[in-house]
């Protein structure tokens, strides 16, 4: 397949890419551009601004994998850094769409990224893809930033919305910021320690994608986390357990809403078990289904 990727250079599309041309596949990374109608016509490229995706990308494209969005974790949500975030998603992703239907020769499949956060704070509940959306910021934003996709799916073009865990590479992300107090020894649990991770390794984000953009009879929301959700606790413990390093310094509640505010809630506090019911329905395998196995892969540590 020749397969477009925007946020090409983020966490998963840095990994994507390689991983797809190493299947055979002809992966395209679209470089972003501002405020110049279409970029450079021999070099394939987009922009969010307008929508206008450059006819080097779009010559013979079987597929793209929409993965750009604002970082939700890059700051303190303050009103300014919340319409970037919503606006990085949903208006981003609808001009993405309308360009891609109004192409000559449109794409069979759009898999755009979505996020846990549709599911917002629910405790213990196990929510699958057919579960309610939560209340609150980021609920709102992924409802709307699926919605958003709608002119590429009213063209005919099949969509698919990953909602994507916390994933696990320390390349970055959670688990790379916290390995450095982590293997300082002063890792803990943060506030009661009970609420639900719902992660995946960033080995079965990629495979999840391919898994979308082969799988013609798959559309709509696919919940791409592993299918053993964690508490807090848990997870806590694992990796100290994989660093052989005591987790004994806990960040209680208000300790984590004073340093990161109302994101603190979100996606530091918030409880959210997940499942891939229908990853597991189609007969996808897991390289990586149990957090232990996972962390050891991802971070060298061999089982002594």
């Amino acid at each position: 397949m020749k397969v477009a990727v925007t946020g090409a250079t983020g966490l998963i599309g840095s990994a994507l890419v390689p991983f797809l041309s190493s299947g055979g596949h002809e992966a395209v990374p679209l470089r972003r551009v501002s405020g110049r109608s279409g970029g450079d016509g021999d070099a394939p490229s987009w922009d969010p601004e307008t929508g206008t995706v450059s006819a080097a990308a779009l010559d013979g494209l079987d597929a793209v994998v929409h993965l750009a969005g604002e970082n939700i974790a890059g700051g303190r949500w303050t009103a300014a850094r919340k319409a970037r975030i919503r606006d990085s998603r949903v208006n981003a992703t609808r001009r993405l769409a309308e360009a891609l239907a109004a192409s000559p020769r449109p794409p069979r499949t759009l898999v755009a990224a979505s996020a846990i956060g549709f599911y917002g704070d629910r405790g213990d509940e196990e929510l699958d893809e057919s579960s309610a959306p939560g209340d609150g910021f980021l609920p709102a934003v992924c409802q709307a930033w699926e919605e958003s996709a709608g002119p590429a799916r009213d063209a005919g073009i099949r969509v698919v919305h990953l909602r994507i865990g916390i994933v696990l590479t320390p390349a970055g992300g959670a688990l790379g910021q916290m390995l450095f107090p982590f293997r300082m020894g002063v890792g803990g649990v943060i506030g009661s320690g009970r609420q639900y991770m719902s992660w995946v390794a960033l080995d079965d984000v990629l495979g999840g994608i391919l898994h979308a953009l082969r799988t013609d009879d798959l559309a709509g929301a696919v919940n791409m986390v592993a299918p053993s959700p964690a508490t807090n606790a848990a997870f806590t413990k694992a990796l100290g357990r994989v660093l052989r390093r005591p987790t004994i310094f806990p960040l209680p509640a208000f300790g984590a809403r004073l340093a990161f505010g109302e994101m603190a809630d979100a996606l530091l506090l918030a409880s959210t078990r997940v499942v891939p019911a229908r990853l597991q329905e189609g007969g996808f395998d897991f390289a990586f289904p149990g957090l232990e196995d996972a962390l050891r892969h991802l971070l060298g540590r061999a089982a002594s």
